[in-house]
This record gives structure tokens, sequence and C-alpha cells, in this order.
């Protein structure tokens, strides 16, 4: 199995975001013992650079996110990602639409999120992490 998983299912990881925090720990433990493929989308990288500055120091965000780069593979951003979702109006959300685009690009099976939602214009299947975890247990 292939997923690409959401920055904010990430962001519980890290944060140990409440009841959230558990699946994503999970779910993240399935991907490194279970054989399942994960994958972030690159944007994903600066996005939690940013996020978590009032969590890590400096120092803590860049190791933290290099480990997160050799845990899972990191789909690269280009030019035809960015006009695809750029011209895709059925998305309300760029972000996530770019998401769509990296999950498309890495021939996910499912695009784990807690924002299942947004994703409805998706041709890739959204699953939330409690959902994911459940089937894979």
């Amino acid at each position: 199995m292939r997923i690409l998983i959401d920055t904010d299912v990430i962001m519980d990881f890290l944060m140990k975001r409440g009841s959230f925090s558990d699946d994503a720990e999970k779910m993240i433990a399935f991907c490194m013992r279970e054989g399942i493929q994960g994958a972030v989308a690159a944007h994903t990288i600066p996005n939690l650079f940013y996020i978590l500055r009032t969590h890590y120091t400096k120092e803590e965000r860049r190791d933290v996110l290099l480990k997160l780069c050799k845990m899972f593979m990191v789909v690269g951003i280009d030019a035809n990602k960015l006009e695809s979702a750029l011209c895709n109006t059925a998305f309300s959300d760029f972000e996530d639409c770019l998401q769509m685009e990296c999950a498309k690009d890495f021939e996910a099976d499912f695009i784990v999120t807690r924002n299942v939602k947004d994703f409805l214009a998706s041709p890739i299947p959204v699953i939330e992490p409690t959902e994911l975890v459940r089937r894979l247990a």
C-alpha cells in the first residue's frame, strides 16, 4: 500500500495533538514496520518548518524535518503540478490540490488526512488516520 500523508496528520504526530496523535503514531509505525510506503508532499516540509516554530527551536525543527525526510519519500512539486492545481477549480484550497497532485504522482492508494471534506474532488481515495489504522490492525 502507498499513502501520501497530509500535513495535518504529520502535525498531529509532531505536536502530540490530543487523541489525534495516537492514530498518527500508529499509522507512522505501520509505515516503518509493515511495508506501507509513506510519502509527504515537498511543500509539507517548509509549511511544517514555519508551523512548528512555536513548539520547537530552529535547530530542533531542522533535526525533526530531516528525520521526516528520511522516514518518507518526499514527492516534489514541479511546474506541471503547480499549473494543474492552479487550473483545478474543483478544489477550494490550493494547498490541498497540490497534496492531491503529489499523491497522483506517487501513485498513492490513499491520501491520509483528517480533512476528508477538503478532498471530495480527489481522484485518489481519501481516508482518515483512524480508519486506516482500523483497516491495518
